[in-house]
């Protein structure tokens, strides 16, 4: 029923971007207003991600769901109004774009969240290849479906079906009966939890590279997106052209799909990023030159190709470089830098489009594409070990008398160890200080006792009790392996002494440790 669902709501979004590319090129013949359509509809998801992955992963996401299909709905409707009304102009259909792609902000990390729910780990890859399947075909049907009613009763009518889409999906979600189980600790706090997100990301060296490399393919990637109605114009042709060669891209996406499995047996998945890359810049080349008709047809089918491959690599990695208690942020910011380097790519390729031409400008970004990527695969690369981001309920949540209402808690854990062995064990504590930040701490520090050189303290400090407590249920394998290696260093038959402490200085309570 969800995959009906996202594959309607795919069908909607290409249906809604086609309608708007095509109409800005009747509006205006500048290139920088065309290639603006698709900053205007994707720039909402690089500003809004962090907050809607926050409120995904701290509201119900039924109900939250349903918000943004209803959200998509009435921007069609308005978009229905204002064409037919006959005031439509370039800045408000921009405006009107920017509004859409609000509502596919806030509704793309909710659906990412949900998937894992609902689908084992290892089957998750197909999972995701499933969605492939729905947003390509969407691809095909969308723009088929817009370009039939530009040509029998005009754009306006685009809209219409868009707004009944969007809205039986709305009824379909509401038939879904997730129960939402809330945290016995309370909801977290909006702006708590946006800044857990963007910390879990930032000490994550796993997901920083999957972020480096979706944005640089999706930046060079974006000019050919961003200028293909222009391509189409240029070939002589006008509505039917520009929706076949979607059509022609969402076709070749699905195939692919087909030999993904056996892709990813043979090929890890920086070598899938790789020569997806790779297939993509030459078709763009071949795209730029070519004025054949079929030619760019069999280019935009290669594309498809290279563009799920890329896509899907990269989305499964995200996926299972994130634990579930922060899937929908981490998610969120991972939209943030597909979209966001998309409208920075539309944009910049569309400007050099204006002060040079179409074809060069594909030409520059697809040899720059080729150039920045094997630059990223080579100096941002992941060296650390994968952690096991199963959940585990092994370390105990601690229980106080009197549970402090106020104040920041600072936790304090001393080791004894071999001075010969400091170096490794400092080295073993940076992982530590990672895996902490990655709960959610606001700060910490490793101290070294300076009359006891084997003496160390680790310090992590808290926002308060409740989200000390929050950091436990976050608590993975990996986690309770990493206190293992922590503990093999530590000497003598007692544990490592630990405390915990309440910060009641009202002036120290203002700064934080880094």
């Amino acid at each position: 029923m969800l995959w009906s669902t996202w594959l309607v709501a795919n069908l909607c979004m290409w249906m809604n971007d086609v309608a708007a590319a095509w109409m800005m090129t009747s509006l205006t013949s500048a290139p920088i207003w065309v290639a603006l359509v698709q900053t205007a509809a994707t720039l909402p998801v690089f500003l809004l991600g962090v907050p809607s992955g926050a409120l995904a992963d701290i509201l119900d996401r039924r109900r939250y769901f349903i918000v943004t299909q209803f959200w998509v709905a009435a921007v069609a409707l308005l978009l229905c109004l204002v064409v037919l009304s006959g005031v439509m102009n370039p800045p408000l259909l921009l405006a009107l774009t920017f509004a859409n792609g609000i509502g596919l902000a806030m509704r793309w990390p909710v659906f990412a969240a949900i998937v894992p729910e609902l689908v084992p780990r290892p089957q998750l890859p197909a999972a995701l290849a499933l969605n492939g399947v729905a947003m390509n075909a969407s691809r095909i049907a969308g723009p088929l479906i817009a370009g039939a009613l530009i040509a029998s009763v005009g754009t306006a009518y685009v809209f219409v079906l868009n707004a009944v889409l969007s809205v039986a999906a709305g009824f379909v979600i509401m038939r879904w009966r997730r129960e939402h189980v809330p945290s016995p600790l309370g909801r977290e706090r909006f702006g708590r939890a946006m800044r857990v997100g963007i910390q879990f990301v930032s000490q994550s060296a796993r997901v920083k590279a999957v972020l480096a490399r979706i944005a640089v393919f999706f930046f060079h990637s974006a000019g050919l997106m961003a200028l293909l109605p222009l391509v189409a114009r240029n070939l002589d042709g006008g509505a039917a052209t520009y929706t076949a060669l979607l059509a022609c891209m969402g076709g070749g996406a699905i195939v692919a799909v087909l030999f993904l499995p056996r892709l990813r047996q043979a090929l890890t998945r920086d070598l899938l990023v790789l020569y997806g890359a790779l297939l993509q810049a030459a078709m763009s080349l071949v795209i730029a030159v070519s004025g054949d008709m079929t030619a760019t047809m069999a280019a935009m089918v290669l594309t498809g190709m290279a563009w799920i491959t890329t896509a899907n690599s990269l989305s499964v990695s995200m996926q299972l470089a994130l634990p579930d208690w922060v899937r929908a942020r981490g998610m969120s910011i991972y939209q943030m830098a597909l979209m966001g380097s998309s409208a920075a790519g539309a944009a910049v390729w569309g400007q050099v489009a204006t002060v040079d031409s179409v074809q060069h400008s594909l030409v520059y970004a697809a040899i720059s594409g080729i150039v920045v990527m094997l630059l990223v695969l080579r100096l941002v690369q992941d060296r650390g070990l994968v952690d096991d981001l199963t959940p585990s309920q092994l370390f105990k949540a601690p229980v106080a008398d009197a549970p402090p209402g106020r104040g920041r808690i600072v936790l304090s854990i001393e080791y004894i160890i071999d001075p010969a062995r400091a170096d490794a064990f400092v080295a073993l504590m940076q992982e530590s200080r990672r895996s902490r930040l990655r709960q959610g701490a606001l700060g910490w520090q490793l101290l070294r006792d300076i009359a006891e050189p084997g003496r160390y303290t680790e310090v992590v400090i808290d926002d308060s009790w409740t989200e000390h407590l929050r950091r436990f249920d976050r608590v993975t394998a990996g986690d309770v392996s990493l206190r293992e290696r922590k503990l093999a260093f530590h000497l003598g038959e007692e544990a490592p002494q630990v405390r915990r402490r309440v910060n009641v200085s009202a002036s120290t309570a203002r700064s934080v440790p880094p």
